[in-house]
């Protein structure tokens, strides 16, 4: 079997699909894309079809080290973001070729299924107590939030204020056992960090979540001095060599690697494999599309230390398409008292409505996230 084509779909609301094809007639999906850099991860993606067209798609750990270390550059969001979607699209087309899901050939599944989170209270978050006894009332047992807006690195108490009225408003609505992740989105400096840490103490969050930017990593230690609160990080965080020194600081409680940015499935499982030997648990990062849910499931299934799994249904960026509509069968993702069932299918257990992903890829998107600015007119971070 070789593979023949590489097709690429820029569908919204912002993402980035890719159909593997063989000359067996078997193919694959999977989803390649950099939030807010989807055109730049496609050419990537172009770029490296010349080290993948007439090969054996079944070779995917050597596939995967040609497309990593026969490069001389690697690592980073793009490359390893198209390498993710690549391998995904590899695993989907091994699992239709010995008719198995992903995990089976990962060692096998673990669990049935596994909890999920949903969003609330969008970038800018607000009324996020009614919006969370909603999703509770749904059947979800766990939200997530952003946890402030624009943040200086010394800034007003009131912002900080803020945050513990609305996360005080969930708690409230939703009672003592509900799950509440605060984001603090890398947008909160060391200084501030320290302090929204302290004050969140009382609240019994399930997680903080990049409480200062992944490159501001050593200030993790001085953040959890101030909290007995689990820390959560690792979404702008590619390959096992980025995730070492979280591993090694031994201050992070939940690392969350993301399958269409890490290194893809296999890469994101030798992550996960890491954190366990650290005492660490994983909430694999997802607020893409189907393909990457998918992978993450697939991913969840096998990895002992996973604990819960972020998904983007009804999520503030799906405007124009949400993640069941490129579906053929939406029933797959059928969440039910805030879990869902590990999709049991070949490959990634899931089936792509080609014809509706090329109507919408004619509309295509060119997303971009907002620049913020501080009052004083510097560049805040989003």
């Amino acid at each position: 079997m070789k593979i023949v084509d590489l097709k690429l779909y820029q569908v919204p609301p912002r993402w980035l699909f890719l159909k593997v094809e063989t000359d067996e007639g078997i193919y694959g999906w999977g989803e390649p894309v950099i939030e807010g850099k989807a055109s730049t991860v496609a050419a990537c993606v172009r770029e490296m079809s010349d080290y993948l067209i007439g090969r054996n798609p079944l070779e995917i750990e050597d596939i995967w080290q040609t497309l990593y270390r026969g490069a001389f550059y690697r690592g980073g969001p793009i490359i390893t973001s198209a390498i993710s979607g690549i391998e995904q699209a590899l695993w989907d087309i091994k699992g239709k070729y010995y008719n198995a899901p992903v995990y089976e050939m990962l060692g096998g599944a673990c669990r049935n299924n596994i909890d999920v989170y949903c969003w609330v209270g969008g970038d800018r978050p607000s009324d996020v107590g009614e919006a969370a006894l909603q999703q509770k009332n749904l059947g979800f047992k766990a939200i997530k939030m952003n946890a402030t807006e624009e943040m200086h690195y010394i800034d007003s108490f009131s912002k900080v204020e803020g945050v513990i009225e609305r996360v005080a408003a969930i708690r409230e609505a939703c009672g003592k056992d509900f799950g509440i992740a605060t984001d603090f989105h890398g947008r909160v400096h060391k200084s501030m960090a320290k302090i929204l840490a302290k004050e969140l103490e009382p609240y019994h969050l399930m997680f903080i979540e990049e409480p200062v930017l992944s490159e501001n990593y050593e200030a993790l230690a001085e953040v959890a001095k101030y909290t007995s609160t689990p820390i959560a990080t690792g979404e702008r965080m590619y390959t096992r060599w980025d995730f070492k020194k979280i591993f090694e600081q031994g201050i992070v409680d939940i690392i969350q690697p993301d399958v269409s940015h890490a290194g893809g499935i296999l890469e994101c499982r030798k992550i996960s494999a890491m954190a366990e030997a650290y005492d660490m648990a994983v909430a694999p990062h997802c607020p893409l599309g189907p393909i990457a849910l998918a992978a993450c499931l697939q991913l969840d299934a096998c990895t002992p230390n996973a604990i819960i799994q972020e998904q983007s249904l009804g999520i503030h960026y799906n405007q124009g398409s949400d993640l069941l509509d490129y579906l053929v069968d939406p029933n797959v993702f059928d969440y039910s008292n805030g879990v869902v069932k590990i999709p049991n299918k070949p490959g990634l257990g899931i089936e792509i409505n080609e014809a509706f992903v090329k109507k919408q890829a004619e509309i295509g998107h060119n997303w971009k996230n907002p620049v913020w600015r501080n009052s004083d007119g510097t560049v805040a971070e989003w």
